[in-house]
């Protein structure tokens, strides 16, 4: 996982014009740790056998064959923040568990997987002071 928030935009473009598969997980309003991994499922398509739990996660990431061939996948991690600060501890489970799985494709060396961390775009400061738009 890069944990260094990046804008998306060009790491999307670039998988794009590399043939690769793109996928977002939107954490927004998530509250606890089966919202999360049912997120991560449904931005993943996992098959039926996805068990909901940790390990499930980690072998999904690792296994990827339900979606189509691609030389790679870039997943997008996005509205994280808040779950972050929230649940600390199931964040950085989270971490482990996607880092277990981005060191197994690299170590694989057959095909490849990047999951991003957006960036939440700065808020407008004009906006923030109640100052007019231009």
């Amino acid at each position: 996982m890069t944990l260094d928030p990046r804008p998306p935009g060009p790491a999307l473009a670039a998988a794009e014009e590399a043939g690769w598969t793109t996928l977002r997980v939107d954490l927004a309003g998530v509250r606890g740790k089966a919202e999360l991994l049912r997120r991560w499922g449904a931005a993943l398509s996992v098959p039926r056998w996805f068990g909901g739990n940790w390990d499930a996660l980690g072998d999904a990431l690792i296994d990827l064959s339900w979606l189509p061939p691609a030389p790679g996948r870039l997943v997008v991690v996005t509205s994280w923040q808040p779950y972050a600060d929230a649940w600390p501890g199931e964040w950085q489970t989270l971490q482990e568990v996607v880092e277990g799985a981005l060191q197994w494709w690299r170590d694989a060396g057959d095909g490849a997987l990047d999951v991003l961390l957006a960036q939440t775009p700065p808020p407008d400061e004009g906006a923030a002071s109640g100052a007019p738009r231009p």
